[in-house]
C-alpha cells in the first residue's frame, strides 16, 4: 500500500512539473535554479542549467525518485529492533549491504561526514 501511494505521488508530481515545464518554461527555470541554489549545486562552475535542468520531471527522474523513496521505507530504524540492513557503496565502488560488515562479536561503529 505504501509502495503504490508513493508511485501516485511522485509520478502526480512528475505529470505537473512536466507540464508547468511545458507551460511556464522561464518560470520553472527560476524554480529548479533556486532548488540549486538550496543545495548549492549553482555554485560548481561545471554544471550548467541546461546540462541537468530538463532532466527534472522526465521519466528517468521519475524512476529514480521511486526508487530512492521505496528504498527508504525499507531503511525504518526502530529504538530497540534490529538495525536495517541497508545497501552502501564501498569507496572502490562495490555495492553491499551494511551488515556484510559485521565481524563476530565486534560492534559495527558508523562514522558519517562530509567533505567540501
Amino acid at each position: 500500500l505504501q509502495k503504490t501511494l508513493i508511485l501516485l505521488q511522485v509520478t502526480l508530481s512528475v505529470v505537473v512539473g512536466k507540464t508547468l515545464m511545458i507551460l511556464f518554461p522561464n518560470a520553472m527555470k527560476r524554480y529548479i535554479l533556486k532548488l540549486g541554489e538550496k543545495s548549492r549545486m549553482n555554485e560548481n562552475p561545471k554544471f550548467s542549467y541546461e546540462n541537468w535542468g530538463p532532466t527534472f520531471f522526465s521519466f528517468k527522474y521519475l524512476l529514480f525518485v521511486l526508487k530512492v523513496k521505496w528504498k527508504r521505507l525499507e531503511d525504518e530504524a526502530l529504538e530497540g529492533h534490529p538495525a536495517p540492513n541497508t545497501v552502501v557503496m564501498t569507496l572502490s565502488g562495490e555495492v553491499r549491504r551494511l551488515l556484510d560488515f559485521m565481524q563476530d562479536n565486534r560492534p559495527l561503529i558508523l562514522n558519517f561526514g562530509s567533505c567540501t
